[in-house]
C-alpha cells in the first residue's frame, strides 16, 4: 500500500504561549508533532506492517520541521517529504495548505492518506477534508477504529459521544481521533535508522502552482490571549450559611442576580 501521513509542527502542549507585538513568539519554544498526527503515524505503520507497502510522512513547514519528520521516521515511517514554505509560512491558511498538498499528491497514487483530527494550535480540522475534496477521494473524519481488507475499509468514527460504523473503498483519507491507538515512542534503534532514511525537501517553486490559485482566503485580524480569570473561592461553614453567602456573592460581586 502507498500510504501518506500529514504531519504538522506545533507548540509543545506544555509550552507557555507568549504574545509580543501581536505575534506569537517562537524563540526558545519547544515544538512537537501535533499529538493527533501521532495517532495517524502509528496507524499508518500498523497498516503497512499488516498489508505491506510504504509510509511517507509529509509536512509544509520550514527547516525546523525536519526534527518532527525525523521523529516520525524514528517511529517507523519509511520516507519523509518537507515542502519548505519558510518565506510564506505565516501567510498560509487552510485553503492554501490543502491546495499545496493536493498539488504534491495528485500524481502519487496514494491508497491511504492519514492525518490528525485537528491541529492543537489552529483547531479548524479543515485541511484534510479540503485535501480529499481536491483529490476527489473518499474521506472519513474522527475515526477511532480502522480495518482494511480487499481494497475496502471498515471504520468506526466518533460522533459527539456516540459511534458510527462506515464501510468505504480505497483510495481514502481519514483523520485520527484519540483512542484510535497508542502511539509508540521512538526507540534508540529507530532514531539511529531515521538518520539514514530519505528526507526529500521541496520548495513551493518546485510545484506547478500559480500564486493566484493558492492565495489565502482568510486574514488574521488580531492575536491575543484570553483575559485572566480571578481565582475561585471555596465556601465554608454549614450548608445554609454557604447558600446565603453564595447568593450574596452572585448579587454583589458577580452581578448575575
Amino acid at each position: 500500500m502507498n500510504i501518506f501521513v500529514l504531519v504538522k509542527r506545533t507548540f509543545d502542549t506544555e509550552e507557555k504561549i507568549v504574545i509580543n507585538g501581536g505575534q506569537i513568539q517562537e524563540d526558545g519554544a519547544e515544538f512537537i508533532i501535533n499529538p493527533y498526527d501521532e495517532y495517524a503515524i502509528e496507524e499508518a505503520i500498523k497498516i503497512r506492517d499488516a498489508e505491506g507497502g510504504e509510509v511517507t510522512v509529509l509536512t509544509i513547514g520550514n527547516e525546523e520541521s525536519e526534527k518532527q519528520l525525523r521523529t516520525a521516521l524514528a517511529m517507523g515511517a519509511d520516507k519523509a517529504v518537507l515542502i519548505n514554505a519558510e518565506e510564506d509560512l505565516d501567510d498560509l491558511d487552510q485553503y492554501t495548505i490543502s491546495a499545496i498538498l493536493a498539488e504534491y499528491l495528485k500524481d502519487k497514487e496514494a491508497d491511504l492518506i492519514l492525518g490528525g483530527n485537528v491541529a492543537i494550535d489552529g483547531g479548524s480540522g479543515q485541511v484534510a477534508p479540503r485535501l480529499a475534496e481536491l483529490l476527489g477521494i473518499n474521506y472519513v473524519t474522527t475515526i477511532t477504529s480502522l480495518e482494511i481488507s480487499g481494497g475496502k475499509a471498515n471504520i468506526v468514527r466518533d460522533v459527539e459521544g456516540d459511534s458510527e460504523e462506515i464501510e468505504t473503498a480505497l483510495p481514502l483519507l481519514i483523520t485520527a481521533q484519540q483512542g484510535l491507538n497508542e502511539p509508540r515512542y521512538p526507540s534508540l534503534q529507530g532514531i539511529m535508522k531515521a538518520k539514514k532514511k530519505p528526507l526529500e525537501e521541496l520548495e513551493l517553486d518546485d510545484l506547478d502552482i500559480d500564486e493566484d490559485d493558492v492565495e489565502p482566503k482568510t486574514n488574521v485580524v488580531e492575536i491575543f490571549l484570553p483575559p485572566t480569570k480571578a481565582a475561585g473561592r471555596v465556601l465554608e461553614g454549614e450548608l445554609p450559611a454557604q447558600v446565603k453567602e453564595l447568593v450574596s456573592l452572585l448579587h454583589s460581586e458577580a452581578k448575575v442576580i
